[in-house]
């Protein structure tokens, strides 16, 4: 993957997780309904709470890892394992394109 290919596939990402993360805070934050008042519909609420917190926290650490690679990209460092320095196979950057390990040092860590 060329590295304007790359660098177009994380900023396309980037966006949709940076509208994730706008969704899910206002879920939590900004809520429009008061709790319910029956037990088993605060349960649901709360299990509903949990999985939105899960995956803020999931896209959040994402986002962090698209910012790393596009930081790389900028400073020509994209596509080198950052633990050997070894080059990260072309497949594996199309699969992933932020990895910041090749497969051997990824499957040490």
């Amino acid at each position: 993957m060329a590295f304007e290919q790359a660098k177009s596939a994380l900023l396309a990402s980037k966006a949709e997780l940076e509208d994730r993360l706008q969704r899910t805070h206002k879920h939590i934050y900004q809520k429009d309904e008061a709790v319910s008042a029956q037990f088993d519909e605060q349960i649901k609420q709360t299990e509903n709470d949990q999985l939105v917190y899960a995956l803020e926290e999931e896209a959040k650490e994402e986002l962090n890892q698209i910012r790393k690679a596009l930081q790389r990209i900028d400073d020509g460092s994209y596509g080198q394992c950052v633990h050997c320095g070894e080059d990260i196979a072309p497949q594996r950057l199309e699969a992933v394109p932020f990895a910041e390990f090749c497969i051997g040092c990824a499957s040490q860590v």
